[in-house]
């Protein structure tokens, strides 16, 4: 399978890109300790997030269940670099991907834990990395009942991936896209100029294997995440003004839209921090908390592995460094749990979930997750 041009361009030994690889990880702690004390001085004198979980009498239910989703973050390459990413993902992070060794060990875990019949393939731009095809026919050869590809739509139209839509429909994929609205000035403004025109021409080349289209058993899903410092409006209404203005201008069908708020994480939290508005839009998070929606956190029945093969308690938790239980302040060594030390993902059941002032994000007003409004 043809690799990235990225990719391509690199050519190091084994050593220098583990040397390079150690400093990344390096100022990625630096970049976590400085960006969790910016987001605890967004949050005043609101109380954090296990306290008010602890107050509704809930904190037994921030423990974890047998696990239903295993979320594989396939690596941080991504054709685009969107203002919302949470991941920090863009054409420059070709070194921060999984490599077979791995993928292998990912699927020699979930061929060990039966519970698991969902895979969910996330990046970057999962697509992008050479052993994604690798991974799908592994986790289909090893009966998973549903396996997504988190697609940005874009890729599709890349040198190189001229036949991932093919490949996707082949396998029985479920693809759940990027599309942050349906109109083209909304979603170039925050995913860059021209995203709009070849998300359309994404989606129409799905939509011609038979994605979104009734009786083809194809699900094509779709993603909203707001422009700004708000909460999404219902999910429900605006699916279904998604399928008007897509089928009426384009000609585009698609099964369900995912309303999923935006987690003060990384860049998004970088730029709310840097326009002063970062505690205004905790004070929102906390005030719009739900308790009804604490019992159907992702965090839950879903285990998130890093391209390297850390384990966490969720893609958020993952992407601002915090290790499979650990919460946010938390001033104790950090120990890392990976899939070299497990045999199987059952072995995670019952342990305690990290907290950290970015869960409220996930519990605010009709609740969020990678499946949508969680109410």
């Amino acid at each position: 399978y043809p690799l990235s041009k990225a990719m391509r361009s690199v050519a190091m030994t084994a050593a220098k890109k583990e040397g390079i690889l150690e400093r990344l990880r390096n100022r990625e702690e630096r970049m976590r300790a400085k960006r969790e004390k910016v987001l605890v001085t967004a949050l005043g004198e609101n109380p954090g997030f296990k306290e008010t979980v602890e107050k509704h009498g809930l904190l037994d239910m921030m423990k974890r269940v047998e696990p239903k989703v295993l979320q594989v973050n396939i690596g941080l390459l991504c054709n685009q670099s969107c203002t919302h990413c949470h991941v920090e993902s863009s054409p420059a992070r070709v070194l921060e991907n999984m490599d077979e060794k791995v993928i292998n060990r990912v699927l020699t875990l979930l061929e060990a834990t039966p519970s698991i019949d969902t895979v969910d393939i996330t990046g970057g731009a999962p697509e992008m990395n050479p052993h994604f095809r690798e991974l799908v026919r592994g986790a289909k050869d090893r009966g998973v009942g549903t396996i997504i590809d988190r697609c940005n739509l874009t890729v599709l139209s890349l040198d190189g991936q001229e036949d991932t839509h093919r490949f996707l429909a082949d396998e029985g994929v479920k693809v759940v896209a990027s599309l942050p609205c349906y109109s083209h000035d909304n979603v170039d403004a925050q995913r860059g100029d021209g995203v709009f025109d070849k998300s359309i021409e994404g989606l129409l080349k799905l939509n011609g294997v038979g994605y979104g289209v009734e009786g083809s058993g194809l699900v094509l899903d779709l993603v909203y995440n707001p422009g700004g410092a708000f909460l999404p409006p219902p999910q429900q209404s605006l699916e279904a003004v998604y399928k008007e203005k897509l089928k009426e201008v384009f000609g585009i069908t698609f099964n369900s839209l995912y309303t999923i708020t935006n987690l003060p994480v990384k860049r998004f939290a970088d730029d709310l921090a840097k326009a002063g508005r970062l505690a205004d839009y905790m004070s929102l998070l906390v005030t719009s908390f739900n308790p009804s929606t604490v019992h159907s956190l992702m965090c839950r029945d879903t285990v998130s592995i890093k391209w390297d093969g850390d384990i966490h308690d969720c893609d958020f938790n993952q992407q601002l460094q915090l290790p499979l239980g650990r919460h946010a302040q938390d001033t104790s060594p950090l120990h890392r749990v990976s899939i070299w030390d497990i045999t199987s993902f059952n072995e995670l059941t019952g342990r305690e979930i990290g907290m950290g002032p970015h869960c409220y994000g996930c519990t605010a007003g009709a609740g969020s997750s990678c499946g949508g409004a969680l109410e």
